[in-house]
């Protein structure tokens, strides 16, 4: 089991400020991405650049979060998303996570419904994670 709010609070102090700031960088990394690869479409990709960001944006998502359950960002603001279980993220949950997400972002009032969600509950969780049983945790010490 994920760690208990009320017994060990140092697991969800300031993961919603820091989900914030880890969602900037991410952001930022996407975006050097997107401008990387332009050129390698023959800059046909301009013409599509929305589409090119959100394809390369859930790519990266996926892979990162499959791979150390944490984006570049959420690991350069120590914490790191956890199943029910306490398990890191395998490949089904993170496609499954960065789903929910892509989904709440494209609806804007599902967005602000996942950003008052993770100010208020006890786990910080938005409404990708209440709906998978996944949280956002500060990383453990090793």
């Amino acid at each position: 089991m994920t760690p208990d709010p009320d017994l060990q609070p140092q697991f969800y102090d300031g993961i919603p400020t820091k989900r914030l700031l880890a969602w900037v960088v991410d952001v930022v990394i996407i975006a050097v991405l997107t401008m990387v690869v332009i050129p390698f479409t023959a800059f046909i990709g301009l013409f599509f650049l929305p589409f090119l960001f959100m394809v390369l944006s859930f790519a990266y998502r996926v892979v990162t979060l499959s791979r150390g359950s944490a984006t570049w960002g959420m690991q350069l603001m120590a914490i790191e998303l956890r199943t029910r279980d306490d398990q890191r993220f395998d490949l089904p949950t993170a496609f499954l996570h960065t789903l929910g997400y892509s989904f709440s972002i494209a609806m804007a009032p599902l967005q602000l419904v996942s950003v008052v969600l993770m100010l208020s509950t006890d786990r910080r969780q938005g409404l990708t994670d209440m709906a998978l049983g996944t949280v956002a945790l500060n990383r453990r010490a090793v």
